[in-house]
């Protein structure tokens, strides 16, 4: 029989009276027919060496399955449901797969619904201490509700797992995202149109039962891991403050002025304009001229406010054909994979490294230089700390900052509401944003007394170094789970 691994490989099965022998290249798994009765897969990858390894671990340890110590493990209500939600700027957050990364959840850019929806959508509401798993896209990232002050909820592709009483949802999530926990979620993918786990092999997962020292060890690193990024995002917020302060912005979105309003606008919905302003933006749209914008350049024109383009170089990208991806290799930074943060695993596609030899001196991120996204979600931007072996693609450009201005409290000028509000006023109007370079180099960026700038950067700079330190926490608890696995 011929099974052609999902699109990735291609193996033979062959079967015999007492085993069935998977040959793949030149490695074998050798497997006993009893093995596949009751078995619903029969293709060769379920059955890869590594899989069938792990088998052999967990029958010589104390293990339950998933649904054992949850009391409940469950995705969503009817999905008929999802008809009812409309999304607000504000509300109950709705945490999709896109918002859960390894280990936590990311509210940054959740999206809301209403209390009304909410309650709607009542069985797919996140509760604290629940263990959220992703099911597609970025399969396998699992993150703890946790330290929610309000209601949340989450949609179709994230399975929500309850733990019973005497099972600790730090220790759970630490396994699921520990390579043993990954290795069965990566085992269970099927793929169609796109690649995905269903509940029910969740349910069946295999989790290892520890001393509960041993978990409580785990668990505590955890925690350490979640308080460490609490305090990464209030130095942030610290550092965002401070800039709105100090540029004359800090209740920006809360301002109001109904004169200047009824003068720029009239009693409609009309706006009026120069035409020396339309020739000079290029664009006619209402959206364009709204006086939230006008405002904003405003403020910033009093901070001695200077032009991107003026404070840095700029290059762009590069843009492969889809047939130069690969499966492994050397990364290539989408904008889908670049936060503020730095680069996230999702959905990572991968070049050559022969490609990538011949394209690094032109498009690999230099450390001190700025990546900036101008596509899809135009105006994140992040700072180059580390070296990095990869290209940018034509969606991310390069900033390299001239030597009168903070790096670090320019990349936070542009991810604050100074850049982010140009950025959405430049690349609106169309289906798929697109942020010009010609209007990237013309946005305005206020510029702060030196000491002002250092003062900013440095709270940023802290806000970096709790996020390096939970991310170590976070490994520790993994690497605590595959010691005690590797012992047995």
């Amino acid at each position: 029989m011929s099974v052609d691994g999902h699109g990735r490989k291609k193996a033979k099965i062959r079967v015999q009276k007492a085993k069935i022998t998977k040959i793949l290249m030149i490695t074998y798994s050798i497997i006993q027919k009893s093995q596949l009765e009751g078995a619903k897969r029969m293709d060769a990858e379920y059955y890869q060496p590594e899989y069938l390894d792990l088998e052999k671990k967990f029958a010589a340890m104390e293990t339950k399955t998933l649904e054992d110590i949850s009391k409940s493990i469950i995705s969503f209500g009817a999905y008929s449901l999802t008809s009812h939600i409309e999304w607000q700027e504000s509300g109950v957050p709705y945490i999709n797969v896109g918002d859960i990364h390894d280990g936590y959840i990311n509210f940054s850019n959740v999206k809301h619904i209403s209390e009304k929806v909410n309650e709607i959508l009542k069985k797919s509401k996140v509760d604290n201490g629940q263990v959220l798993l992703t099911m597609a896209g970025t399969i396998g990232n699992a993150a703890v509700a946790y330290n929610l002050s309000k209601s949340a909820n989450a949609n179709q592709a994230i399975a929500k797992i309850t733990p019973i009483d005497n099972v600790s949802p730090y220790y759970l999530a630490a396994f699921l995202n520990s390579k043993y926990g990954l290795l069965q979620t990566q085992r269970e993918i099927v793929s169609s149109v796109q690649a995905n786990i269903f509940l029910g092999p969740i349910k069946k997962f295999k989790i290892p039962i520890f001393d509960k020292k041993i978990t409580q060890e785990i668990e505590n690193k955890y925690k350490d891991f979640l308080e460490k990024l609490e305090n990464s995002k209030s130095f942030y917020a610290q550092a965002e403050n401070l800039l709105l302060e100090e540029s004359g912005l800090k209740n920006f979105d809360e301002e109001e002025n109904p004169e200047a309003e009824q003068a720029r606008y009239g009693a409609g919905l009309s706006s009026i304009v120069n035409l020396s302003e339309i020739k000079l933006a290029k664009r006619m749209d209402a959206e364009y001229f709204q006086g939230k914008y006008e405002r904003l350049i405003e403020n910033v024109k009093k901070q001695n406010g200077k032009l991107l383009g003026d404070l840095v170089f700029i290059k762009k990208g590069f843009e492969p054909g889809s047939e130069e991806y690969r499966e492994e290799g050397k990364l290539f930074i989408r904008v889908s994979s670049l936060s503020k943060d730095g680069i996230i695993d999702k959905d990572q596609k991968y070049l050559s490294d022969d490609l990538y030899q011949k394209l690094k001196n032109n498009f690999e991120p230099k450390i001190g230089e700025i990546l900036l996204t101008k596509d899809a979600t135009p105006g994140i931007a992040y700072l180059v700390k580390e070296s990095i072996e990869g290209i940018i693609a034509g969606g991310i450009l390069r900033l390299k900052v001239k030597n009168d201005i903070n790096s670090e409290y320019l990349t936070l000028c542009i991810n604050s509401i100074i850049g982010r509000m140009q950025a959405e006023r430049d690349s609106g109007g169309s289906v798929i944003a697109h942020w010009k370079p010609e209007q990237i180099k013309n946005i305005l960026i206020p510029i702060l007394p030196k000491q002002t700038q250092q003062k900013i950067a440095d709270l940023v700079q802290k806000s970096h170094e709790a996020r390096k330190k939970a991310k170590e926490l976070l490994e520790e608890a993994k690497q605590k789970v595959e010691e005690l696995m590797e012992i047995l």
